[in-house]
């Protein structure tokens, strides 16, 4: 048992330190009596401004024992064995991993790209050279071997697992079929201006039933999920607009298909771009969804990653949401909240801790092929240290892909080969 003293308990040091040691299994208690720790012998942690006769010490920044989201000046410096963010002058290792945890900068800097997303240039993780580590976990482990260190103790702490979950998000669940009317004479017009005949000759073979749907990978999902794996998608339900664009759900066919898949897999709900702007749209897709499933959605991820904090998350708990899949960056490989592993998102300008768990994705097949532009093989090697990185500090491995590009069409040629790689890494998993 590690007895930790502080000044103030508080919602932020709470949650931090539960995150440090509630799944590793290392038993812990707060307290801020100074005589009751004084008085104290074994294994204690003096986290305040206070000195003591006897116990481990370091000294705090203010992050966790404010209520105030401050701008500080970050540096970075090395705590023990691994860098971590110096606050104002004062190293700290447990508000660091609160302050990239809880996602504080995003609430400080207001730079946002074209679709109002925050963009992984502007955090401190890719300023630091941190954003392909679970840099959260790092400094878990860190913390932990110092003390370890100093009290020439050990604090048995238990190894955290592994696991790999493959999520898809259906945006568009045929590149030709089920696109009657208005759509096919437009994809048609399409074809004939840019003079593009082989998709002119695709789009007729499906149409004609003599070519399978280039976006239909559908038997493929299923697979996976045959193989033995949490498979999870998350579906675009939102009526048709410029950067949603999914067969309308109104279609008997994607009904059919889409209740299908609830009774294999899990089905989550993918709230559309326009929905980040007003919660009425979300509360109809997750109604319209419902009523397809016979069951309201409890997962979910945003469209294009519209994620703007507090507030998408907030209105994902209004309606019952628990879990979201969102976190990460569409730029950018890497762990945007420092850690593989699912938490509860804090809410900061409320300094409390919700009901919502929170799911990283270490990668998005987008990413690779479209924003940084790499053959197969570099995006590869790239994965496979994120998968090492998630391997040696446990957690979920957590890949986003979609129906598309595991198709292997068109620019997604051969891309299923990165999805499949990252499916055996299971075999490398204790």
């Amino acid at each position: 048992m590690i007895v930790v003293f502080v000044e103030e308990v508080t919602e932020r040091l709470v949650y931090t330190l539960d995150f440090i040691f509630k799944d590793r299994k290392i038993p812990f208690q707060i307290t801020n009596d100074p005589v009751y720790y004084n008085l104290l012998e074994g294994f204690k942690f003096n986290y305040s401004n206070q000195l003591f006769d006897n116990g481990l010490h370091l000294q705090p920044s203010e992050v966790l024992f404010s209520e105030e989201i401050v701008d500080y000046q970050l540096e970075k410096a090395f705590f023990y064995k691994e860098e971590c963010i110096s606050f104002n002058g004062i190293l700290d290792p447990i508000a660091s991993i609160f302050y990239v945890l809880s996602r504080y900068e995003e609430y400080i800097i207001a730079k946002r790209d074209v679709h109002d997303r925050f963009q992984a240039v502007n955090s401190l993780q890719y300023q630091f050279g941190w954003l392909q580590k679970c840099i959260c976990d790092r400094w878990c482990e860190d913390l932990i071997s110092f003390m370890e260190s100093e009290h020439k103790m050990p604090l048995s702490s238990y190894k955290l697992e592994t696991t790999i979950v493959p999520t898809f998000d259906i945006d568009n669940v045929r590149a030709f079929d089920w696109k009657e009317g208005v759509r096919t004479l437009y994809g048609k017009w399409k074809d004939w201006i840019g003079k593009d005949k082989r998709t002119a000759i695709i789009r007729r073979e499906v149409l004609q039933k003599t070519m399978k749907d280039p976006y239909d990978t559908f038997d493929y999902i299923e697979n996976i999920k045959d193989r033995g794996f949490d498979v999870k998608v998350f579906w675009l339900i939102g009526d048709f607009a410029k950067y949603d664009r999914n067969v309308s759900s109104l279609d008997n066919r994607h009904r059919k298909l889409i209740e299908k898949l609830a009774q294999i897999l899990t089905v989550g709900i993918h709230p559309s771009y326009k929905s980040n702007l007003s919660t009425f749209y979300l509360e109809r897709e997750i109604e319209r969804l419902a009523e397809i499933l016979s069951f309201r959605p409890e997962i979910s991820r945003q469209h294009f990653l519209k994620v703007s904090l507090p507030f998408t998350y907030r209105n994902l708990i209004n309606y019952n949401l628990y879990e979201d899949y969102s976190m990460g960056y569409a730029e950018e490989v890497g762990f945007r909240a420092g850690t593989a592993r699912p938490f509860y998102f804090f809410d900061l300008p409320k300094n409390q801790m919700t009901t919502l768990q929170i799911h990283s994705f270490c990668y998005m097949d987008v990413t690779l092929n479209d924003y940084k532009k790499l053959s197969v093989d570099e995006a590869r090697k790239i994965v496979q240290e994120l998968l090492q990185e998630v391997q040696i500090y446990g957690g979920e491995i957590i890949p986003l892909w979609h129906n598309e590009s595991i198709g292997n069409y068109d620019r997604w040629k051969g891309w299923y080969e990165i999805l499949e790689y990252t499916l055996n890494f299971k075999n490398y998993l204790d």
